[in-house]
């Protein structure tokens, strides 16, 4: 009932941050909860081309190598999915949880021969979609988020590139490729333009110039409007005439 009666932005940051907060939570009580079992959950990952390894589809994300590594992927799941559920909020949840079951079905599909852990699969399919949709709908605000996509995390980049063995490279790119693939597929769903009040007074302007620009006159005795070059534009008989210029045409 509290949240109701905050302000509209107020009550939409309060939901965008909801999720990601309970999601990046929930993958601090597993890793916890590993540490103090002092158990190891990698066999939880993706095992490309495995029956065994399908299960990671749904429980690789949650899984991760060590707290370093948690930790690296804690901050940008905030980030990003906080600016996903704000400014796509009705379409968040579907962006989301798409992009996690994609990427992993495709690194089960293409990967090479290994269990492959943790949420940066995710990470780099919400940075693609918030970039991508920015661009794809040439909004302001939304092209504003993109470029701040590629200042915080445009280093990501470098991390769908084999480089490192122990990196699952293949993740990175599956996830920025889904992520990629649902700006596409949400284009016309989700925000709006919003058209700023000096754009309506630039094209009220260019209106006006528009029919300043054009003069011409009327030849009140036939009822043809000419422009100022001559040429015929259209006929114009008021009612009372007509049937005297019927008759004259005759």
């Amino acid at each position: 009932m509290l949240i109701k009666k905050l302000p509209e932005e107020k009550r939409k940051f309060i939901h965008s941050l909801v999720f990601p907060t309970l999601f990046v939570m929930l993958l601090w009580i597993v890793k916890i909860s590993e540490s103090i079992m002092g158990v190891r959950l990698s066999f939880l990952g993706i095992y490309p081309l495995k029956i065994e390894g399908l299960t990671g589809i749904l429980t690789s994300p949650l899984v991760h190598g060590d707290f370093a590594h948690l930790y690296a992927n804690s901050i940008p799941l905030l980030t990003l999915g906080i600016g996903v559920f704000y400014f796509y909020r009705k379409i968040a949840y579907k962006v989301f949880f798409l992009i996690y079951f994609l990427t992993g079905i495709s690194v089960w599909l293409a990967a090479r021969e290994s269990y492959h852990i943790g949420a940066s699969g995710v990470v780099y399919g919400l940075a693609s979609f918030l970039f991508f949709s920015g661009v794809i709908r040439k909004d302001a605000r939304l092209l504003s988020i993109s470029l701040i996509v590629i200042f915080l995390y445009g280093s990501m980049i470098w991390g769908i590139f084999p480089m490192d063995k122990k990196i699952s490279w293949e993740s990175h790119l599956m996830g920025g490729i889904s992520g990629g693939l649902m700006a596409i597929f949400y284009r016309k769903q989700g925000p709006k333009a919003v058209r700023f009040s000096w754009e309506t007074e630039d094209n009220k302007h260019e209106d006006e110039m528009d029919k300043e620009s054009f003069s011409g006159y009327q030849d009140e005795s036939y009822g043809y409007y000419y422009s100022t070059s001559g040429n015929e534009i259209r006929w114009d008989f008021e009612e009372d005439d007509n049937d005297d210029h019927k008759k004259a045409m005759e």
